[in-house]
């Protein structure tokens, strides 16, 4: 599943896709809360469905939210977004480093 610009997740609204891999879809997008850039990790919709997927996103924000790092992105939310069905996301600081 590719999300389209302009695409909103909760208070983010997708601006363009950075990658993928087998975990997670990752895409730039705009907290419109606090008027801030992100990147946001999604779960693609086939693992969305999946109990072990969801609970493997949600240990993964657990983890990374314990950690205090200059090399790992701190970790700003996490949840589902329920419009066309729970979809999990994690957002965290857009540029993922400060070498990006």
């Amino acid at each position: 599943m590719v999300l389209a610009a302009g695409t909103r997740l909760g208070p983010y609204e997708i601006q363009a896709a950075l990658g993928a891999g087998g975990m997670g879809e990752v895409y730039r997008a705009k907290d419109t809360r606090l008027g801030r850039t992100v990147a946001i990790k999604v779960l693609p919709a086939e693992l969305a469905r999946h109990p072990g997927a969801r609970e493997r996103l949600e240990r993964e924000a657990q983890a990374i939210s314990a950690l205090a790092h200059p090399n790992i992105c701190t970790l700003f939310d996490v949840g589902e977004d329920i419009p066309s069905g729970p979809l999990p996301l994690v957002p965290c600081p857009y540029p993922l480093s400060a070498t990006s």
